[in-house]
């Protein structure tokens, strides 16, 4: 239960930093739906499916990295600005760690579901489906942000983030499938340890 509040006050403070003065309220309002509905659903059922204390910290990872994408635009982060010169690149790559997240943690959460609900028998279709998942959940934002531009128009630029890059959506794709797979590697037995104590 402590961890819970300490992990909602920082969502809390990290949601009304990116609130004040982002580059763009419309570009804040997309990236940082997510973060309001994932919260949303947690909070609306903690009371019937508690997840361990690892996903809900996943959670607030990931809506932290959205609150900080929309607050300067993903293009933008300042500190990807600095990488982007020291490393070489062409462009700021803050957008991967989101899709990396994007699969990440995504993988876990849906890890839980299954072993809890007993939806998968073996590890091998278990891991098969998480990481199918995670790119069906991809796929869609692309969708998402696709019906987005449509809709807007050039409004939409700093929401889509492609900063020319012209396989910036298959790129975002297989960032997600990364991260999935590499949350199942590092984290597997781990999660593994805290659904043993959740469902004693």
């Amino acid at each position: 239960m402590r961890l819970e509040r300490i992990l909602l006050v920082v969502y809390a403070l990290v949601l009304i930093w990116s609130a004040i003065s982002p580059k763009d309220y419309f570009t804040w309002a997309l990236e940082v739906f997510p973060a309001i509905i994932a919260l949303a659903v947690l909070w609306a059922t903690r009371s019937r499916f508690e997840f361990t204390p690892l996903v809900y910290v996943l959670v607030t990872i990931h809506c932290c990295i959205l609150m900080v994408g929309g607050h300067y635009t993903y293009a933008e982060v300042p500190l990807f600005d600095w990488l982007s010169e020291v490393m070489g690149w062409e462009r700021n790559n803050y957008d991967k760690v989101g899709h990396f997240a994007q699969g990440f943690v995504p993988a876990m959460i849906t890890r839980e579901v299954l072993v809890r609900k007993k939806v998968v028998s073996g590890k091998a279709w278990l891991n098969v489906m998480i990481v199918a998942l995670c790119l069906s959940i991809s796929a869609m934002y692309e969708f998402l942000e696709w019906m987005v531009a449509e809709l807007t128009g050039e409004s939409a630029e700093a929401f889509l983030g492609t900063q020319g890059y012209a396989w910036d959506t298959q790129a975002d794709m297989l960032f997600a499938t990364v991260g999935a797979i590499v949350a199942i590697a590092a984290l597997g037995k781990f999660h593994d340890k805290q659904l043993k104590a959740v469902t004693l």
